[in-house]
C-alpha cells in the first residue's frame, strides 16, 4: 500500500488521472480494477471510480508496488487451464505466495489480478524454486485437490543438479527434519527428536558428468526445504543453492540460482475424484531451465 497527498494541481480532477499522476507507468486494467474493488481510500473512505480529487485529500492505494512502478513482468506461464484447474510454470525468484515483509507481487497476485479472487493456491514452492504450481479456480477442486495432496495421490518430481556423484542409481531417503522459524532453516538427522518430523525423498540418477550429477527427486512428504536440505545432508547439495549449498561450488559453476525445478506432476488417483476423474492418470511435465551440459561449461578453470 502506498500514500499520497493530493496537490493544488490535482484539485477537481478524477482518481484516475491523479493516481497515474504518482505513478504514471501503472497499467490501466490494473488500476481500473483496482477501482472497481474499491481499493483506494480518499481520507480514510473507500472511493469509486467518479470520485474527484480535492487539494490535500490523503489517498491511500492498495496496489502491489510492482504493479504501481510497471515491474509486472509475467514470472510464469500457463502450461494447462481447463474450468477448473490452472498449472503454471513458475519463473524462479518469483515468491508463491506474500509474506509479511511482501513489498513485490506474488505469483497469486498476479494470478488473482488476472481471474479473479477465486483461483487459489493447491500447494506452495520455494521462492528460488521454478516449476509447475497447482491452482485452483473454484472451491469445490480446492477441497478436492488438497485432499488429493493430503493423501498422496498427486506424485511430485522434481530435476535437479547436485554435486558429486551418487553412491547409488537410485534411492529412497528416509530421514527426520526440523525446523527452525527463527533462522528460516531446517536440519536433518537420522534420529527423531521431539520437534522433528519424518521425511521421505526418492531419486533417480538421469546423467553423471564432471563430478555432477542430473537426478529425477520425487518427494513422499513435502516439507520446507525437504529437497535441498535432504541431498545436502547426504553430501550432494544443489548447485546455486545459497543455504544448503557450498559457496565455493557455485561460484565454480558461475550459478546464479539454485538448479532445482519441480518438473512433473501426475495425477495418481487412487480413489474417486469426483468432478475431477478426467485428470486420473495424466501427467503434466516441462523442462527446467537448466542443463547439466551448459552447467558444466560455465564453471571456471
Amino acid at each position: 500500500m502506498r500514500t499520497v497527498i493530493a496537490e493544488n494541481k490535482h484539485d477537481g480532477k478524477k482518481i484516475e488521472k491523479v493516481v497515474r499522476d504518482f505513478f504514471p507507468d501503472l497499467a490501466s486494467g490494473i488500476l481500473f480494477k483496482a477501482l472497481r474493488k474499491k481499493d483506494l481510500k480518499a481520507n480514510g473512505i473507500r472511493i469509486k471510480e467518479d470520485y474527484k480529487v480535492s487539494a490535500g485529500d490523503k489517498i491511500d492505494i492498495y496496489i502491489i508496488d510492482d504493479f504501481l512502478f510497471g515491474k509486472n513482468d509475467e514470472g510464469y506461464s500457463v502450461v494447462f487451464e481447463d474450468d477448473n484447474l490452472l498449472i503454471v510454470n513458475k519463473a524462479q525468484g518469483v515468491p508463491v505466495h506474500p509474506d509479511d515483509n511482501q513489498k513485490e507481487a506474488t505469483l497469486i497476485d498476479k494470478l488473482k489480478q488476472r481471474y479473479g479472487a477465486d483461483i487459489d493456491l493447491c500447494h506452495r514452492l520455494d521462492r528460488n524454486t521454478s516449476g509447475l504450481v497447482i491452482l485452483a479456480k473454484n472451491h469445490e477442486t480446492l477441497d478436492l485437490m488438497l485432499e488429493k495432496i493430503k493423501k498422496r495421490e498427486i506424485s511430485k518430481y522434481y530435476t535437479c543438479i547436485v554435486s558429486g556423484t551418487m553412491e547409488k542409481g537410485q534411492a529412497e531417503l528416509t530421514d527426520f527434519l526440523e525446523k527452525n522459524e527463527k533462522i528460516s532453516r531446517v536440519f536433518i538427522s537420522d534420529k527423531k527428536s521431539r520437534n522433528s518430523v519424518k521425511i521421505i525423498t526418492r531419486y533417480k540418477v538421469i546423467k553423471e558428468t564432471d563430478n555432477l550429477s542430473l537426478l529425477e527427486v520425487e518427494l513422499i512428504t513435502g516439507k520446507t526445504h525437504q529437497i535441498r536440505a535432504h541431498l545436502a545432508y547426504y553430501g550432494h547439495p544443489i548447485i546455486g543453492d545459497g543455504k544448503y549449498g557450498k559457496n565455493l561450488e557455485n561460484k565454480r559453476y558461475n550459478a546464479k540460482f539454485q538448479m532445482l525445478c519441480a518438473s512433473k506432476l501426475v495425477f495418481s488417483f487412487t480413489e474417486p475424484a469426483r468432478h475431477l476423474e478426467y485428470m486420473r492418470d495424466k501427467a503434466i511435465s516441462i523442462e527446467p531451465p537448466f542443463d547439466i551440459e551448459n552447467t558444466v561449461k560455465n564453471q571456471k578453470r
